[in-house]
């Protein structure tokens, strides 16, 4: 009775680890499928951030240029205002030497 037993007893065992077994091979397979699900969603989000940074550079370019572009734009308006500045400066020196070249009768007035 007791071998009988024991044939039971291994048999139930048996069982038992072949089920371990399944349900290793099941986990195997579960965690390989997961990693190459990880490893798919790596790639992608690596290929939208090269184009994001793509996008970025590209924008980056774009704003250097326009701003190269208001510079020059901006340095060439404050020439012009510089060069009218000048005559106006020139303009009033010019007018001063020649009101203070009438003598003690003639007053610019303050507009008071």
């Amino acid at each position: 009775m007791e071998r009988d037993h024991l044939e039971v007893l291994l048999e139930d065992i048996r069982e038992k680890f072949d089920l371990v077994l399944e349900g290793h091979d099941v986990l195997r397979k579960d965690i390989g499928g997961l990693r190459n699900e990880v490893r798919e969603n790596k790639d992608e989000t690596n290929f939208k951030l090269d184009a994001l940074h793509q996008r970025v550079e590209n924008v980056r370019e774009e704003l250097r240029g326009e701003i190269r572009g208001l510079r020059e734009e901006l340095s060439g308006k404050i020439d012009s205002v510089d060069r009218k500045v000048d005559r106006v400066a020139a303009d009033v020196v010019a007018h001063r030497a020649d009101t203070e070249s009438h003598g003690k009768g003639y007053k610019v007035s303050d507009g008071k």
